[in-house]
């Protein structure tokens, strides 16, 4: 029987909601900030974003390990989002905060801040995301958590795209006065996502409850439980796969903006307009994305039912392929194209993005059947240790990419630096996509393996994996 009620369930997505509100700035609009308005050059960033989140996917298993030996009254994961939300705030402000300074000061500015925002980071969401693995026993029941987390996630997500242009145009105190204006209004667009930020991470720390609970006796090392993890065929896929997601995830996403300023009529602003506020190409297309992000993720349940989660992961992924290689061949006139095509490819998106953390929940089951050891921190955070990886590898190619074509920022751009953004859109992308497809037909956990901590007791021991 499922325990977790209708608002538990929203509160839990309330969480990633917040994670999501930066994520998706960091994804889209970081790199863009930091190009165009900051001052920092194309390949400089790429490096940036290399070296800061490869050391800080390093993090999430040391937060993990810290996490699941945490021991309160408020439980393993859930004081977290108590005590880092404010903190996750500020330094959400701090990174798109534009200092006065020569361009080797700005570098390092940018070096310290993002890198504080990723600690920070790292420190509330590894929890987070170890948090479904408490919530409930129920396999099924983490597949639906983890469908309501995504489509909180997907809706912040929608938010942020939605408001930040007209948030920053509101902001800019002097229309005329150029990139020192354009800065300002960052910085305060920023400040409003982080209250809401903020606010949703104490939503999603009242409204849950943490329901398993280690087994006496289970006390261990963090030798046993490294051991443990790196004879862990599944989680090895499971990485893998997420690694080569999030590259098909951040290098599309990396490369949006500058496809619509640089590569569509060479005009960022032609777009629709209602109720006085210019909806852009730009913004039609990345809400569009969110929109069918959230389709895929409600479309997930019925069809991981019906032929698996292995299976529904692999479709998902060979059509994003197929699409992505379409896309490239689209003109600066196929407006209607370009945003179907986008809806298709986020559709697929957004229908693996639940399937990667189900599957996670199942794997700290398949540990514990397997090991008669839970380490559910250590799992979950090295597998968001794999995506950010992924991350970090796409976000660091979209830069050194546009290097490589001879981006120049706030210029008109050459035929190459075009084609260029084109294939980040889409070429790229499927290359990365059929990587994961290819890795994830490797998975060997059945959906009909029903999970250890009620069956440890019927005296199986994970061989017939």
């Amino acid at each position: 029987m499922d325990m977790v009620g209708l608002k538990e369930k929203i509160a839990y997505g309330l969480g990633d909601a917040a994670s999501s509100i930066f994520w998706k700035l960091f994804s889209v609009y970081l790199l863009f900030f930091y190009t165009d308005v900051f001052g920092i050059e194309a390949s400089l960033a790429g490096v940036m974003f290399f070296i800061t989140r490869i050391w800080n996917s390093l993090l999430d298993p040391v937060v993990g390990v810290i996490a699941d030996r945490t021991e309160s009254k408020r439980g393993k994961f859930r004081p977290y989002l108590l005590y880092l939300a404010v903190p996750f705030g500020i330094m959400g402000v701090v990174t798109f905060t534009t200092p006065d300074v020569s361009s080797t000061g700005k570098l390092i500015y940018a070096y310290v801040t993002y890198s504080l925002m990723m600690i920070v980071y790292s420190l509330i969401n590894v929890p987070y995301a170890s948090l479904l693995g408490v919530i409930s026993p129920e396999s099924a029941t983490r597949t639906v958590l983890s469908s309501y987390r995504m489509i909180f996630a997907f809706i912040g997500s929608i938010v942020v795209l939605l408001l930040i242009e007209p948030l920053v145009h509101f902001f800019s105190r002097d229309k005329d006065s150029g990139l020192a204006d354009q800065a300002f209004g960052w910085q305060m667009a920023v400040a409003v996502f982080a209250v809401m930020a903020v606010i949703l991470f104490f939503l999603c720390f009242l409204w849950t409850k943490e329901r398993v609970r280690q087994i006496e006796g289970q006390r261990h090392s963090l030798k046993q439980d490294v051991v443990d993890l790196l004879g862990n065929r599944p989680w090895w896929i499971l990485s893998v796969t997420g690694i080569a997601t999030l590259v098909f995830n951040s290098v599309r996403d990396g490369a949006a903006v500058y496809y619509f300023k640089y590569c569509i009529a060479g005009n960022p602003d032609c777009g629709l307009g209602f109720t006085g506020i210019s909806l852009t190409f730009t913004t039609l297309y990345l809400v569009i994305g969110q929109v069918a992000n959230i389709l895929g993720i409600i479309l997930v349940n019925p069809l991981s039912t019906c032929i698996g989660k292995k299976n529904c992961f692999l479709f998902a992924m060979l059509f994003a392929a197929v699409f992505s290689v379409v896309f490239y061949f689209m003109g600066e006139r196929d407006i209607v194209l370009i945003m179907c095509l986008q809806a298709l490819i986020s559709m697929c998106a957004g229908a693996v993005a639940p399937l990667l953390w189900s599957m996670c929940a199942d794997i700290a089951d398949y540990s514990e059947w397997k090991t008669k050891r839970r380490a559910t921190g250590l799992i979950f955070s090295s597998s968001s240790m794999s995506q950010k990886l992924g991350w970090s590898i796409g976000g660091a190619l979209a830069g050194w990419l546009l290097a490589f074509y001879g981006f120049r920022a706030n210029a008109d751009q050459t035929v190459d630096v075009q084609n260029g953004i084109r294939m980040m859109l889409s070429l790229f992308p499927a290359i990365a996509a059929l990587c994961a497809a290819v890795s994830i037909s490797l998975y060997p956990l059945h959906d009909k393996i029903q999970r250890p901590l009620n069956a440890l007791a019927t005296g199986l021991d994970g061989s017939d994996f």
